[in-house]
């Protein structure tokens, strides 16, 4: 006995809905779990974020944390543990949800090898008008000029919040959906070619998306690594003179005495950070999405 148009339609509702949900599950799950490495990692995120604001090579950043103590090793862990999971969550889900909608939409107006990419920018505009205010937290965090001003989380999302969101929570709102946009969207264009040219050295599906992650997100964050520099000087301050982003800009680049190895003081430790993280990500991720499918 068959069931009524009616009965079918929903179960295949239900159906889509449940596949819709499975790609946020899965991104914030594989984020989750790779927060373990993110807090073991943590110390050299820090030292890297020294660099980028005080220009200073690896080991004088190492002795400024150092002569800081333990307890102030991870003061400001906890705004990129809760971003990184909620993260995951949104940027994969909400990048599967607008793949489906353009594959529907686009009618071929579109190539579909260009598809993913597209959907990774929107999410990635999305993700910049989320987690502006987390990045905003924890950079202001992680100034070591802060600590006695702004001693406490609960103070440092006072002083955010009696600036008005523009200069509070929001600041480098525009660097950070540049590099947001473009970074999701090199990494969705990206993942699967190189995934698939991996695999065809004869790697395992896991290791083949392990090395795609890595590869992948090592090459954005060399790419856009200035972004992140400048959005690190743009945020770290509360309550100086304030200045837009292109004076900024060329305030960072005197800084660094217009040198480009200067400008990318640190770079090498993201390379660090990405292989540990994102490859993680990027594995955990495609396994689950293949046991499910």
């Amino acid at each position: 006995m068959t069931g009524s148009p009616n009965h079918k339609q929903d179960e295949a509702h239900l159906r889509h809905s449940v596949v819709h949900f499975k790609s946020y599950l899965h991104g914030g799950t594989s984020s989750l779990l790779s927060t373990i490495p993110t807090l073991v990692v943590f110390p050299v995120y820090k030292t890297v974020f020294r660099q980028q604001i005080h220009n200073t090579p690896v080991h004088q950043a190492v002795g400024q944390l150092f002569k800081e103590g333990p307890v102030k090793l991870y003061r400001g862990v906890a705004p990129p543990l809760l971003m990184r999971t909620l993260n995951g969550t949104m940027l994969f889900g909400l990048q599967d949800t607008l793949l489906r909608q353009l594959s529907l939409s686009s009618q071929n107006v579109i190539p579909t090898s260009a598809l993913p990419a597209l959907a990774g920018f929107g999410a990635g505009v999305v993700e910049a008008v989320v987690f502006t205010p987390f990045e905003r937290v924890q950079n202001v965090l992680q100034n070591g000029q802060n600590d006695r001003h702004l001693p406490t989380l609960k103070s440092v999302l006072v002083r955010l919040r009696a600036q008005g969101p523009t200069l509070g929570y929001y600041r480098a709102f525009l660097p950070i959906t540049v590099r947001n946009s473009l970074g999701s969207s090199l990494y969705f264009g990206l993942k699967e070619p190189v995934c698939a040219a991996v695999a065809g050295q004869g790697l395992s599906p896991v290791a083949a998306s392990f090395v795609s992650g890595t590869l992948t997100s090592m090459a954005i964050s060399l790419a856009l690594y200035p972004l992140s520099v400048l959005v690190a000087n743009m945020q770290a301050q509360v309550g100086r003179e304030v200045k837009g982003v292109m004076a900024c800009w060329r305030m960072l680049w005197k800084s660094r005495q217009q040198s480009v190895a200067l400008l990318y003081r640190g770079g090498s430790l993201v390379i660090l950070r990405s292989c540990i993280t994102w490859g993680i990500t990027t594995a955990i991720y495609d396994r689950q999405e293949k046991r499910s499918g």
